[in-house]
């Protein structure tokens, strides 16, 4: 069979569904790729500003105005929407360099503590948010081109990092798992072959 069907990544989100057993999992993995997606619709709108905005300064002498911030901003956004999904394919947390010849009880055990450190950093930065958000509402603080708050997307971006940190629980519980029975939790957990 050839053509997009038959490649092994012509559609990873599917796979990453279908390989996961429980409810909870799938579920995580929908939102997670929803998530990507906008994540990856954000970064469509940057380049598009960006590209009117140079045309528009060569051509017309004429960018767009609060191109700068705009992008600062779908930026953000775009990679607090990319967190989950690269947590639910083990791409955040790594610790496969130096341990490719160690057992897989210990490749999981260092699966979970990376998780762990990072659960703890997440919560940290959400909490962050939510205060950043408070005081950025509270002083009204907008972008010069245009009436456009600052604080209007970061609900979105906590919004995200509350999936990530379910996502870190739920490959952490996972890690544990896999450290007890004695595999890499970095294999069902993230699709890596």
């Amino acid at each position: 069979m050839t053509g997009p069907s038959s490649w092994p990544r012509s559609r990873p989100w599917r796979r990453s569904i279908r390989n996961s057993r429980d409810a909870l999992g799938r579920a995580l993995h929908g939102v997670a790729d929803i998530l990507a997606i906008v994540g990856g619709l954000l970064c469509c709108l940057m380049a598009a500003i960006v590209t009117v905005s140079v045309a528009g300064r060569y051509l017309f002498a004429r960018p767009v105005p609060g191109d700068y911030d705009l992008v600062g901003i779908l930026c953000g956004c775009a990679i607090f929407s990319f967190l989950p999904y690269c947590q639910l394919k083990g791409g955040n947390v790594l610790a496969d360099f130096f341990t490719q010849a160690a057992p897989p009880r210990v490749k999981a055990a260092l699966d979970a503590g990376g998780n762990f450190l990072f659960l703890a950093a997440a919560i940290m930065f959400t909490w962050r948010l939510g205060y950043g958000l408070l005081e950025m509402r509270q002083s009204a603080e907008q972008i010069a081109a245009f009436s456009f708050y600052r604080w209007w997307t970061m609900p979105f971006d906590i919004v995200c990092m509350i999936v990530l940190i379910v996502a870190i629980l739920y490959t952490f519980a996972r890690g544990l798992a896999s450290a007890r029975g004695g595999e890499s939790a970095a294999g069902p957990i993230a699709g890596r072959e």
